[in-house]
């Protein structure tokens, strides 16, 4: 006779089944409409104050001086030390009139992204599910603190990044040995998977805080204390949090193949037919990750609401 929690298990299996999930979410096309509409309603002021900034940034520093703009994707491939000392020398220019406006642009920035993120999940939730309370100030607290931990895990990834870089190319460059690129690339692949696995395991707390805040009226701190209480509930969201970043890695993926494909005929083609096309193909890419955003959502609610029925 199968225990209570194996009948619960044994239920919950078919739930995250996303071929099901997806399939909810592609039947209710609002839901994504309204991800991409906050989410662009950040985006598209965020990427005209980069271009305006970028444009005062680059036009007071030499930075043609450095040869970038002539520099081809065949130059990086076919001499990739030549290609990034030519890089670098254009970050050096760049850096600190970069530095000086993202003191006060990026912080204005994260403020700007925890309110249109906190008013926009809203939204969506209480679209995904009526029953749901708007809690957007608990949102945006939440929003803020999800930021320690993602930034931790980014100035990790470029600490150890940048001491690797060090043992391997720096340093035998300078003593006239060979690079060791293969390496670095080997190390940053490494670290990179590790620190996805990482988010992976944590990530789905930051998800499931906000769901439980305004399905049970949580404040911030109670919110995501109740997300690290969940009991057996928590390998399924794992396992969701952990197959929506695998998709997320395969639409990266895609995006970057389709990025690619103009380039065997750039002899035939022009440069704004390149800008277009990658223009596009970043958009298809905001799309799909959108959508997925949506589903990832709406599996933890079905997740939730198939516990509740098993156990009632």
């Amino acid at each position: 006779m199968p225990t209570p929690q194996q009948q619960i298990d044994a239920q919950l299996r078919p739930t995250q089944n996303f071929v099901t999930t997806i399939t909810w979410c592609r039947n209710r096309p609002s839901l994504t409409l309204l991800e991409i509409a906050w989410r662009w309603v950040f985006g598209i002021p965020t990427l005209i104050a980069l271009a305006h900034y970028g444009g005062q940034i680059l036009a007071s520093v030499p930075w043609r001086s450095t040869g970038i703009a002539q520099l081809s994707i065949n130059q990086m491939l076919t001499d990739p030390m030549r290609g990034s000392a030519t890089v670098a020398q254009a970050l050096m220019l760049v850096a600190p009139p970069a530095l000086a406006v993202g003191k006060w642009l990026v912080p204005l920035l994260i403020l700007a992204w925890a309110v249109v993120s906190a008013v926009g999940r809203t939204l969506v939730l209480q679209r995904m599910e009526k029953s749901l309370h708007a809690r957007p100030f608990t949102l945006l607290v939440l929003n803020v603190i999800r930021l320690i931990p993602l930034c931790g895990s980014a100035a990790l990834w470029w600490i150890v990044l940048s001491a690797v870089a060090q043992k391997t190319i720096l340093q035998p460059s300078e003593a006239g040995a060979e690079p060791q690129v293969m390496v670095y690339i080997a190390a940053a692949i490494a670290l990179s998977l590790g620190l996805f696995l990482f988010w992976a395991a944590i990530g789905w707390i930051f998800t499931a805080a906000p769901l439980l805040a305004m399905r049970d009226g949580l404040g911030p701190f109670a919110s995501l204390r109740a997300a690290t209480q969940l009991g057996g509930l928590r390998a399924g969201l794992v396992e969701i949090n952990l197959v929506m970043g695998i998709v997320k890695i395969a639409l990266l993926v895609l995006a970057l193949v389709f990025s690619a494909t103009p380039l065997p005929f750039q002899t035939v083609i022009t440069d704004d037919f390149l800008f277009w096309w990658t223009f596009g193909v970043g958009v298809a890419y905001c799309i799909g990750s959108d959508f997925f955003h949506v589903a990832r959502l709406a599996g933890y609610l079905h997740l939730w609401e198939a516990t509740e029925s098993v156990k009632s």
